[in-house]
């Protein structure tokens, strides 16, 4: 935060705090939160080897996460976020720029990449926990807004579809037991296997000896099925070490998210009927 305020701040907050709409209010008092500001703090620290301690100040943590949310609420851009705040009172007052100086749109752009996906969604996590600990959301559901791009996707045979299910599976085991420890299931990647066993399949298929073909069509099939058995095994075990505790994170925003990829590994055990 700044550290040394103005003699006029306080004046300034009094004569235009009942100006703030309602979802200033409460929000301001879930972004009061340590854990979430350390987040982004520790995000902004590690941009460079030395940025703790050597180099001008930078925007502070609590600026810049209540900046970010701003410009969130109100869908802007970053050009458009930093007029808004050079010239309104109460946006400088909740975001706690004060009589500062604002962060400009460059700024503002480096500081949420350097943020990066991760720490966005830790945040986010947070956030929704807050809320729900004070009764302010049941956290049942989230919207997310996204564009969607055109893009080439390979031709869906039943060896690709389930190599697609494997690699999925493979990756939400792999962050599940990233963030949770090595405690309990030993992570086996059985990714390799399987991928040689769906270029198998592709090109006995593309082979011209139906007889011969069909047979070892067959047997790669049924190799590759047995793989695939053995992920979806592996994967029950360890969304079952997250419900016991056995494998769990440090921090309740890390385990808020180990808990939403158990869940996710959950729901794709269910879909393949295994």
């Amino acid at each position: 935060m700044h550290y040394q305020r103005q003699l006029g701040e306080g004046f300034i907050r009094d004569s235009v705090e009942d100006c703030w709409e309602p979802w200033m209010k409460v929000a301001d008092e879930i972004l009061d939160d340590e854990e979430l500001i350390d987040l982004v703090y520790e995000a902004l620290r590690r941009r460079r080897p030395q940025s703790a301690t050597r180099g001008r100040k930078g925007t502070p943590a609590e600026v810049a996460l209540r900046t970010l949310v701003l410009k969130h609420m109100r869908n802007w851009s970053f050009e458009i976020i930093e007029r808004e705040v050079r010239a309104n009172l109460v946006y400088r007052m909740f975001t706690r720029v004060g009589a500062e100086k604002v962060p400009d749109a460059k700024t503002l752009g480096r500081i949420e990449r350097a943020l990066g996906p991760e720490i966005i969604q830790k945040v986010q996590g947070r956030i929704v926990l807050i809320a729900a600990e004070k009764k302010i959301v049941k956290g049942r559901k989230m919207r997310v807004d996204t564009t969607v791009t055109e893009n080439n996707i390979h031709y869906p045979t039943d060896s690709s579809l389930l190599g697609d299910g494997v690699r999925v599976r493979t990756r939400t085991m792999k962050r599940i037991v990233e963030l949770g420890g090595e405690a309990g299931e030993r992570f086996r990647n059985r990714m390799r296997s399987v991928g040689h066993r769906v270029l198998e399949i592709a090109r006995i298929s593309r082979a011209k000896a139906q007889k011969q073909g069909q047979e070892k069509l067959q047997a790669g099939y049924k190799r590759l099925l047995n793989a695939t058995g053995q992920v979806v095994a592996q994967a029950k075990r360890i969304g079952e070490e997250v419900n016991q505790g056995i494998k769990k994170a440090k921090n309740r925003v890390d385990q808020l998210q180990l808990d939403a990829w158990r869940a996710e590994l959950e729901r794709m055990i269910r879909s393949c009927g295994k």
